[in-house]
């Protein structure tokens, strides 16, 4: 093979392989953008979920809460003071509490979620500059080996005939 095909071999080569490294860093980013897509929106259905658990906590509460208004009255006991009113009063600040460690709860998970998200983004921008990196290696690599192939193809000097040695 001449001179000039095995240079155009190295720079072929070496074009593919750039331009290989250079679709697989976007690939690997689009892949980190969407699983940090994904996680925002789990982030999203654990802020849903918590609605409604809250919602639905509430509803049961509503009903305890009327069930046993009702069997206080029927037994006589005075609900807006007394024992009566402690009971109902403790179980408002239950109930209260409970909201806040479903919502404390949730917001701790969309946080992690968040942070999950932000973390993918960061590793597909690493991937993709990973592969700038790499493209620059093997153009500097096809670079260098075009150099050292021509240091060592043999000299042609015009000044020696072969017919004077």
């Amino acid at each position: 093979m001449g001179q000039a095909a095995a240079a155009a071999a190295i720079i072929g080569v070496g074009v593919v392989q750039a331009k290989q490294q250079g679709a697989i860093g976007k690939y690997n980013q689009r892949v980190a953008n969407r699983n940090a897509t994904i996680a925002e929106q789990e982030a999203g259905q654990i802020d849903k979920q918590a609605e409604f658990d809250i919602a639905r906590f509430d509803q049961r509460f509503r009903q305890s809460k009327g069930t046993v208004e009702v069997a206080l009255a029927k037994s006589g006991v005075d609900i807006t003071s007394g024992s009566g009113a402690r009971v109902a009063e403790s179980n408002r600040l239950e109930a209260e509490m409970q909201n806040k460690l479903t919502r404390y709860n949730a917001d701790v998970s969309m946080a992690n979620k968040m942070e999950e998200a932000r973390f993918s983004r960061i590793q597909g921008q690493m991937a993709r500059q990973q592969a700038r990196l790499a493209q620059i290696q093997t153009v500097s690599q096809t670079g260098s080996s075009l150099l050292t192939m021509n240091s060592f193809a043999p000299k042609k000097d015009p000044g020696v005939l072969v017919g004077d040695m």
